[in-house]
């Protein structure tokens, strides 16, 4: 669920972080640009492992701020495929289940990928596996599934637009995350936790 991953970066340390110690200041430097980001490719960072090597630090004329080429090592949700992991369900729709961790929100369980006999009850918006009982897939239950997929979206910014305003933010808002993760529910051991308690 966690890899370490090995980045070089070139930090930028500004005038008044000098007193602090030098990787001190690099070290708040990386987790406040790498915390709680996508890197593609790589995969949700958490925060800084260790620092690998340092460069020399060079002062840009104008700026007064020190750049400091360092390579390091990140903490990095990224589950492999096939990787079983639990959450709590967000979100019920006739498309599939959504799914939350304590810190990851996009794990999407498409329709085709839960159990055979699950149907969608729209007044409940609540999947229900037909077995011999009736077992409900309801919102802010804890539940277990199977990684099947994960897709990386380029988050660049767009070039300038001629109109600026609400549409603009409406298609930021619309943008998919730049990292998402597709599980599956569909083996013995899946499901709701209490199913097998």
């Amino acid at each position: 669920m966690f890899i370490l991953s090995k980045i070089s970066d070139l930090v930028r340390i500004e005038p008044q972080k000098f007193r602090q110690a030098t990787e001190e200041a690099i070290e708040d430097e990386i987790n406040a640009k790498y915390a709680n980001r996508v890197v593609y490719d790589a995969g949700l960072c958490v925060c800084l492992y260790d620092i690998l090597e340092v460069g020399d630090g060079l002062i840009r004329h104008g700026d007064g701020s020190a750049y400091i080429k360092t390579v390091f090592r990140m903490i990095v949700f990224r589950p492999f495929v096939g990787e079983v992991l639990v959450g709590w369900i967000s979100s019920c729709t006739e498309d599939g289940i959504r799914v939350r961790m304590d810190f990851f929100d996009d794990i999407f369980i498409p329709k085709e990928n839960l159990f055979e006999d699950c149907v969608f009850i729209a007044r409940e918006q609540a999947w229900v596996w037909r077995t011999e009982h009736e077992l409900y897939l309801d919102t802010n239950e804890r539940i277990r599934f199977r990684v099947e997929q994960e897709t990386f979206t380029d988050q660049s910014p767009a070039g300038p637009s001629e109109s600026v305003g609400a549409e603009d933010e409406a298609a930021v808002s619309a943008r998919p995350p730049p990292y998402t993760l597709i599980a599956s529910c569909q083996t013995y051991g899946m499901g709701l936790l209490s199913w097998w308690d």
